[in-house]
């Protein structure tokens, strides 16, 4: 729900490494990232072939779960964001890949003819974002001294398909360096390197009905903020939930550390007590009550979309002076 391109990610390529794995075989070389043929033969085309679906199944596998495990990303920013990082990503990963393996056979004589084929590069670029903002955390201990944290499998995942084949490595290194030139904005990716809103716009009339997926109705909301998430059983949407509220207990941390505990109540009044009648009694008065502050629909509509009323994402943007972090931390308090 909510993710329509890692959706789409996640069935096209599969579906199609799996029709040349058991039907198609004789097409296979046409996907193949054929680096010789790139460089000597000019075949640019096969940027495009070879660096989008994957020849082996295993790859195929490990990508696919790291696709569906990473489209928190395209919930939080939009798909066109997301988007836009997907390919600016996939563009940079290109060139260091051929970077990579001419610096290889400078130093090491090793000539590279082929990689592993596959949307690797930018599969691997999402892991910088993954770490520097998902929270981490702590599920279990093994054994009393490693922790088990909510990205615990999504590092086994990247593990495996690193181990996956012999030069994966270089996919997976061109993949990591763009993901940090891309989420630094260095040289400015940011502006050179993104989608069109023309081009958002037709594929969200187009591709977009396609791939989208019906918010569930046989789960109900319980209380207020609560999301849809909190009801699933899956264990991504719970991990959702749990970034969120580790982002609160860090603030807290934070603010201890500073000699002092944050005090939600303090800063905004409960919105689930806003329409009491003693509440209102107490409020400030007209002319204590500085002007509202003009809300971004863009982060009132980021807040419907985790489950919060629209009612609730004003006022809580407002009180926080729009900041996104804080209305969020503040509505899964209250």
């Amino acid at each position: 729900d909510k993710a329509p391109l890692s959706k789409s990610l996640l069935i096209v390529p599969s579906a199609i490494s799996i029709l040349l794995t058991l039907l198609f075989q004789h097409y296979q070389k046409f996907f193949a990232y054929n680096l010789q043929a790139i460089k000597e033969d000019f075949q640019i085309w096969r940027l495009i072939c070879g660096r989008t679906i994957c020849l082996d199944l295993k790859d195929t596998f490990c990508s696919s779960l790291l696709i569906y495990n990473f489209r928190i990303f395209e919930r939080r920013y939009g798909s066109r964001k997301f988007s836009s990082f997907l390919l600016g990503a996939w563009m940079l990963s290109a060139l260091f890949d051929l970077l990579l393996v001419e610096i290889t056979q400078y130093i090491f004589g090793i000539t590279i003819n082929s990689l592993p084929s596959g949307f690797l590069g930018p599969v691997f670029a999402l892991f910088v974002p993954f770490y520097s903002s998902i929270p981490r955390v702590q599920v279990t201990q093994v054994l009393g001294h490693f922790s088990i944290t909510n990205k615990t499998l999504v590092y086994i995942l990247g593990l495996q398909l690193l181990t996956s084949g012999s030069y994966i490595w270089i996919l997976a290194l061109s993949g990591l360096v763009s993901g940090i030139c891309y989420n630094s904005n260095v040289l400015k990716v940011h502006q050179i390197l993104c989608v069109p809103s023309w081009v958002a716009k037709i594929f969200s009339y187009t591709l977009e009905p396609i791939f989208s997926s019906a918010e569930p109705t046989n789960e109900v909301r319980v209380g207020m903020g609560a999301t849809v998430d909190i009801q699933r059983q899956q264990r991504m949407e719970l991990l959702d939930r749990q970034i969120m509220m580790s982002q609160v207990a860090q603030m807290r941390r934070q603010r201890q550390q500073q000699g002092g505990m944050i005090n939600w109540n303090r800063l905004f009044p409960p919105l689930r007590h806003r329409h009491n009648a003693n509440y209102q009694d107490h409020r400030p008065s007209e002319q204590d009550t500085p002007p509202p502050t003009e809300v971004s629909e863009e982060q009132v509509a980021r807040l419907m979309e985790m489950g919060f009323s629209r009612g609730d994402a004003l006022e809580a943007l407002r009180a926080s002076n729009n900041d996104l972090n804080v209305a969020t931390n503040f509505l899964l308090q209250h």
